[in-house]
């Protein structure tokens, strides 16, 4: 059960990494085909930050590792349709609920980033698939292991929220007022929660369940009753006022061994390997040519 966990969460801290660096992709492309390479983007006093030197400082320190990453996902769809594998939308939506009610608790999600998790998801299972094609597992196997850990695939109710925490009830009831005026729940968190790591992400605490060891049973019952896109009263905490705004209710399921079974056989065919997974080792089966630097297939 420990080592599922953690190999989930080394999975998800990979998909925020690679999510990241398709957004720094996406920046690198758009000003690349700029034709504007001389316009100013900043100014510092009287010095000028050009388009350019966005550009060229984004290249030396992002360059090699988006170029690779670019080749990583270009070698797995080649792989893929080398070997005839398929991964269904139903295990990609599967991972994606498990990435965000059991690991998008340390808060900042956004569900507008939902489109390129899919994608991410479904290269990760890609990869997953063409590494361990070869390596058989026993339907014995799969289905004591499915048995000894039904708890990991079943899924509680999740609640993805928001929250505003200041010190005394007075300033809990001005927020809600501020609120209710029309102020912004994410401005109003940066500028007065005093949880800073919450408040830092505009108050998005991430997705929280009855296993959250964080909150009490009667705060989850305050949430349970909101709507989405709505907030609560000034709930009490130990030593504070919580104002909470949940974004997403998200019902939970429970995964029978037909639904799971795939996931179960990559899962004791990678412990059986025990090799790191990444495309590296598919480099070699695929001509890449190079016309980055010293960049290599290693």
């Amino acid at each position: 059960m420990k080592k599922e966990r953690l190999k989930r969460e080394k999975l998800w801290i990979v998909i925020a990494g690679l999510i990241l660096l398709n957004c720094l992709t996406v920046a690198f492309l758009i000003s690349k085909g700029s034709t504007g390479s001389s316009e100013v983007v900043a100014k510092v006093g009287k010095e000028k930050i050009t388009r350019q030197d966005w550009l060229n400082e984004m290249e030396s320190r992002y360059g090699k590792e988006i170029l690779s990453e670019l080749v990583d996902q270009k070698i797995i769809e080649t792989a893929g349709k080398k070997y005839d594998i398929k991964i269904s939308d139903q295990a990609v939506e599967r991972e994606l609920m498990v990435i965000k009610t059991m690991y998008g608790s340390s808060g900042g999600y956004q569900s507008s980033d939902e489109e390129k998790m899919r994608e991410q998801i479904k290269s990760s299972l890609m990869l997953e698939e063409i590494l361990t094609k070869d390596v058989k597992v026993s339907e014995k196997e799969m289905k004591s292991y499915y048995d000894q850990n039904k708890k990991q695939f079943h899924l509680p109710d999740s609640y993805h929220i928001s929250k505003i925490v200041v010190k005394t009830k007075k300033a809990a009831e001005q927020t809600l007022k501020e609120l209710e005026q029309g102020s912004s729940f994410a401005v109003l968190a940066m500028e007065r929660s005093i949880d800073e790591f919450t408040a830092n992400l505009g108050g998005d605490a991430g997705y929280i369940n009855e296993d959250s060891d964080r909150y009490s049973k009667d705060f989850l019952q305050i949430i349970k009753k909101l709507k989405p896109g709505k907030w609560s009263k000034p709930i009490k905490l130990e030593d504070s006022y919580a104002i909470v705004m949940l974004h997403e209710a998200v019902k939970g399921k429970e995964y029978k061994y037909k639904d799971v079974k795939d996931q179960i056989r990559r899962q004791i065919a990678l412990e059986q390997m025990e090799i790191p997974v990444s495309a590296k080792p598919l480099w070699n089966e695929t001509d890449i040519e190079w016309f980055y630097g010293e960049l290599e297939a290693h």
